[in-house]
């Protein structure tokens, strides 16, 4: 599907260009004239890629029963993560458009589809108040708002406040991010101490005010 710098991921190069090399920040600081190069460049990884457009993903094949007869019939189960902003509606008009082809069935499956959670604001004093506490915990922290591309159980508090963010505080090389829902997956002793020593002050700062 297109691909489009938008919501968190347009708020996340605001913020942290002013640190990136002179080459980078000139580019994210004058987008009028670098958007097709940025884009480009975000496309060129999965974990970028993802916060640039809705995302497909063949994940169910099945057709055939002998190897020496053409297969009647066919079945694919194609999972998408949609970007903010695109909808699910949006997402079956595109795939209907790209098949093009009145033989194939397009329908929803299975026992999850929901629209993408709302963007929570990054000028609320909830965004002020994690973002104060992240600060007081690792001064060296820069602190911008993520496109998190994976669904959560936070999906289902959208409707009780406006301002629900997905945050793990957690420091995370490659080679961990690589490690999730994988073999050996771990992480640090002493980054999990830190991640308890900044729920504990974010707790502290939220029932101080």
């Amino acid at each position: 599907m297109p691909a489009r710098l938008y919501g968190p991921t347009l708020q996340l190069l605001d913020r942290i260009s002013p640190q990136l090399p002179f080459v980078q920040r000139a580019a994210f600081a004058n987008l009028w004239l670098s958007r097709r190069l940025v884009l480009g460049t975000l496309e060129g990884s999965p974990t970028t890629n993802a916060m640039i457009r809705t995302t497909t993903a063949a994940t169910i094949f099945q057709a055939g029963s002998k190897d020496n007869v053409l297969a009647s019939r066919a079945r694919a189960v194609v999972n998408f993560r949609i970007l903010p902003g695109d909808s699910v509606a949006g997402v079956l008009q595109h795939v209907r458009h790209v098949i093009d082809d009145s033989r194939v069935e397009v329908s929803i499956v299975g026992g999850f589809s929901a629209e993408p959670s709302p963007v929570s604001g990054t000028e609320s004093e909830s965004f002020n108040l994690l973002e104060r506490t992240i600060r007081s915990v690792t001064s060296e922290a820069l602190v911008a708002p993520y496109l998190v591309v994976v669904a959560t159980d936070s999906r289902h508090y959208s409707g009780l406040s406006p301002n629900v963010f997905r945050f793990l505080p957690l420091r995370l090389t490659g080679s961990d991010l690589d490690r999730i829902h994988g073999t050996n997956e771990r992480i640090a002793v002493h980054h999990y101490e830190e991640a308890i020593r900044l729920y504990r002050q974010l707790i502290l700062n939220a029932t101080s005010r």
